[in-house]
């Protein structure tokens, strides 16, 4: 696995923009995030790309738990 997003949580004042989220990337794969607004679409990219940090959950590269806080940082790793 390349790369895991685990059980991602992130709320704002109250409102949980997204719940226990997971997913699996492997090189070459290429994924669509799709739904009505306010489901969560950016704010799962940005936990990604190290834009904000999760309330909860984790995120894993080639199996090894990063916690990077800066999008450098994830792009250094490989992840944009």
């Amino acid at each position: 696995m390349l790369f895991q997003a685990i059980g991602v949580q992130k709320s704002y004042a109250g409102v949980r923009a997204l719940r226990g989220v997971s997913l699996d990337l492997e090189a070459g794969e290429v994924h669509a995030r799709v739904g009505e607004k306010g489901a969560g679409k950016s704010t799962l990219i940005k936990i990604l790309t190290g834009a904000i940090q999760p309330d909860s959950g984790e995120r894993r590269l080639r199996g090894n738990r990063t916690d990077n806080n800066h999008p450098a940082k994830a792009q250094e790793l490989g992840i944009a």
